[in-house]
């Protein structure tokens, strides 16, 4: 039977069963057709008339699943067509551009064969390819002829929307060095097999009877076999002893290279004049181990940094607006102002920093708080950019834009930390560029003795001198574990901003700990409202809004839902007291009593001119997310903690008694707050701080180490050594057991890689080690240290998955 024979078959069965002919989901009692072909919507409708005018009426009868439901209004893509958008996101290829867009509607091959045909029959396009197992399309063709908005607008009505793929000259540039280092290795790999044979074969003459011909015919065999793999799987480390040189410095380049030539240039000599030994096979057999060593290490390196590396990728391009009239239209992201109204529909990522309008909804802050639970927000609560709007549709409106997001600010605090070197690390190499000098020292000492007492072996031995003590292994012990250690902090939430503060967080032992906003969730809630000298509650309210519109401070979060109605200017904020500013024209206070009254400080939020009290306020707090754990988990660590706060003495009082805190003080200015830090490290302890208050700022900057809650101010961000992103608590104990455990792995890397070298180096030197077993040591102590520092981040995933 034919597909086209067996295609009325399937429509007969589809619409028996009541399910739409394209997308497969139930039909409503408002079906559009009827018989063998019905439809849920006019989009699937329409999407199944342009396939069959088309003659790709196979697609039916090859998917193995349904297609997704076609949108009717799935945007606008002019936006698309624009210059900024087209020099971002496309390529230059020959007879025009090239882009690689995203969808999640491919279900299954089918899908693929469908959109390739589909785009291949438009004017202008010159080649299309889609892949159903990564959702990706690729697509080039000429802008002369056809608009890149008409290609996006056919596939978003087959019903497979396409969405532009953010980072993605990022992630080709990774693909292809990751394709070159693997050619190198593949070329290393099959040379050091071949020259390992030849050189087998010399070893095995142990009598010399080879004839002489036979013997340089080997030798000429593996110097050609040699030599793409020392001059280009080799050239990383060329390249990089020449920048080292040019930089008068001498360093692991320098001295990787310089063995491997020696190994090289020296067989090549003697293999002209006849000589008794060769060593092509320790060059290629160096050159083999170090790129498996050096592969290693990046990929440490890039399972550390995928985390933090994925912040500056995860708002989309293009946003959705809506217009005046309710329609939409797409727009990049700098053309989003605040106060513009998104639509963000289910499995898409926000664009910016916005708070929900209309219903509820929920959103996946994986990436940004490391929290792999949805997390659900009422209306007139935030949305943060870069999370993922999960279940249904929402509204939203902007509030932040750009560099102002949240995500931003992240991303900029990572990228300050990861262009920094830690203090360790700049240590160790140091100490490995002082090992290289010594070790040329102890090289040329070799030589000279070997050269007057066995000179047939003085190029072996010097040879293997240099390979085996290469500081590799010390070089790798500290960088790889901090790297390694940062990366599997930034999977549970918690981001390093200071190079060197991993170091301190491991001896810590004691911990002060904020209220608001710190052991609190940060979002209070007004509890009551009441007035004075004939002000009434809705005006009380709008005024407090105005002042607190802006700020940063989680107390401002108990008047979002006030409705915008004033406005404030020259607003001041008072650190540990309040804030005041001009509404209305006159100047208000709002904070403590004795700021906003000139009343005895009763724990409650006041509202006056400084002098006179119009409102008073309280508000409601809720406990942070695994307070009550991350208290005993510290305790557990052997960590003291304490309770440091600004606010008054019962709320405190009770928050300690809620979590288990035994040491607490309220009403702490910020000057006293910095007092106790000083006075517990007069005392010999290695304090961390945990705040998120403007407030905060002067104590996390003067403990030994301070963490920052990502919902507080940025100012105490840019104060703070780490930002907790997760909302849970439980990520400050986690953190320092974390750190405790990469000095331990630091400690081991390093007893290794001076242990081995103290071993090797008598070794060598004294003629026990070959040059091809000595490259294997080398290799396999590289090797050793970055798989030890792999185990953080094994671990870290375990832990999780446990909890």
């Amino acid at each position: 039977m034919t597909m086209d024979a067996a295609l009325p078959l399937r429509e007969t069965r589809a619409a028996a069963i009541g399910t739409c002919h394209h997308c497969g989901e139930t039909l409503a009692a408002d079906a559009i057709g009827e018989g063998e072909r019905a439809f849920c919507c006019n989009g699937c409708a329409a999407a199944s008339t342009w396939i069959r005018d088309a003659a790709l009426g196979d697609y039916y009868a090859l998917r193995t699943a349904p297609a997704g439901r076609v949108q009717v209004e799935a945007g606008d893509f002019g936006a698309w067509d624009r210059d900024v958008v087209l020099a971002e996101h496309t390529r230059l290829v020959p007879g025009g551009r090239e882009i690689t867009v995203l969808t999640d509607a491919m279900r299954c091959a089918a899908c693929a064969w469908l959109i390739d045909r589909a785009l291949r029959r438009q004017p202008g396009v010159l080649d299309a390819g889609a892949n159903a197992v990564t959702g990706r399309i690729v697509v080039s063709w000429d802008p002369q002829r056809v608009a890149l908005s008409t290609l996006m607008q056919r596939l978003a009505a087959l019903g497979y929307r396409p969405w532009l793929a953010t980072g993605d000259a990022r992630e080709q540039a990774q693909r292809r060095e990751r394709r070159r280092w693997l050619i190198r290795l593949g070329v290393a790999g099959l040379g050091a097999i071949q020259a390992m044979m030849f050189a087998e074969a010399l070893y095995l003459d142990t009598a010399q009877q080879m004839p002489v011909a036979t013997r340089d015919f080997f030798r000429w065999i593996t110097f050609l076999v040699s030599t793409p793999v020392v001059f280009y799987s080799g050239w990383p480390f060329l390249e990089g002893m020449w920048r080292e040189l040019r930089g008068r410095r001498v360093g692991m380049d320098t001295l990787i290279a310089g063995s491997t030539l020696l190994a090289y240039l020296a067989s090549l000599v003697e293999t002209l004049r006849g000589g008794t030994h060769v060593w092509y096979d320790a060059a290629v057999m160096f050159v083999l181990l170090l790129l498996v060593a050096r592969m290693f290490e990046q990929r440490a390196r890039g399972i550390a940094s995928a985390q933090v590396d994925a912040l500056a990728r995860a708002r989309p391009a293009l946003a959705l607006r809506e217009r005046a009239d309710g329609s939409v239209e797409q727009v990049p992201l700098g053309d989003l102002g605040i106060g513009d109204v998104l639509r963000v529909a289910a499995g898409e990522a926000v664009p910016a920093d916005a708070v929900l309008l209309d219903r509820a909804a929920s959103f996946d802050e994986a990436l940004i708080t490391g929290e792999s639970t949805p997390v659900r927000r009422d209306v007139g609560e935030s949305a943060l950019a870069g999370s993922v709007c999960r279940e249904r549709a929402a509204r939203l409106r902007v509030v932040r834009t750009g560099a102002d997001t949240r995500l931003s600010q992240l991303t900029r605090l990572v990228e300050q930390a990861q262009s920094s070197r830690p203090r360790l690390a700049r240590v160790a190499e140091r100490v490995a560029g002082g090992f290289v000098m010594a070790l040329l020292l102890c090289a040329g000492a070799t030589f000279a003795w070997w050269h007057l007492h066995e000179p047939a072996r003085v190029l072996e031995v010097t040879l293997a001198l240099l390979v085996v003590s290469c500081p590799c292994a010390l070089s790798l012990a500290i960088p790889t574990a901090l790297t390694t250690a940062h990366g599997a902090l930034a999977r549970i939430g918690v981001l390093g901003v200071r190079e060197d503060a991993l170091s301190t967080l491991a001896r810590v032992d004691r911990v002060m700990l904020d209220k608001t906003g710190t052991l609190s969730n940060g979002r209070p809630e007004l509890d009551r409202v009441a007035t004075f000298d004939g002000m009434d509650a809705a005006t009380a309210l709008s005024v407090a809004a105005a002042l607190e519109r802006g700020s940063a401070h989680p107390l401002a979060q108990a008047f979002a839902h006030v409705a915008p109605e004033r406005t404030a200017s020259d607003v001041q904020t008072v650190a540990g007291r309040g804030i005041e500013g001009v509404v209305d024209g006159h100047r208000w206070r709002l904070g403590r009593a004795d700021f906003a009254a000139a009343r005895a400080d009763d724990g409650a939020l006041w509202l006056g001119d400084g002098v006179r009290a119009c409102a008073r306020m309280t508000v409601r707090e809720t406990m942070r997310d695994g307070a009550r754990e991350a208290v005993a988990a510290l305790r557990d660590a052997d960590v003291a903690v304490e309770l440091c706060s600004g606010d008054a003495g019962d709320a405190v009082a009770g928050f300690a008694r809620q979590v288990g805190i035994d040491a607490f003080h309220a009403r702490q200015s910020p000057e006293q707050k910095l007092a106790r830090v000083r006075e517990a490290q007069s005392r010999g302890d290695v304090v961390a701080m945990v705040g998120d208050g403007l407030n905060d700022a002067p104590v996390l900057a003067g403990a030994d180490v301070s963490m920052a809650m990502a919902e507080g101010a940025a100012l105490a961000q840019r104060a703070a050594d780490f930002v907790v992103t997760s909302p849970s608590l439980l990520r400050v104990p986690q953190a320092i057991v974390l750190a405790r455990r990469a000095q331990c792995i630091i400690r081991q890397n390093l007893a290794w890689a001076i242990g081995y070298n103290v071993l090797a180096i008598p070794l060598a030197a004294t003629g026990h080690v070959t040059p091809w077993i000595a490259a294997l040591g080398m290799a396999g102590s590289s090797l050793l240290v970055t798989l030890n520092a792999l185990r953080l981040s094994r671990d870290t995933r375990t832990e999780r998955r446990a909890a």
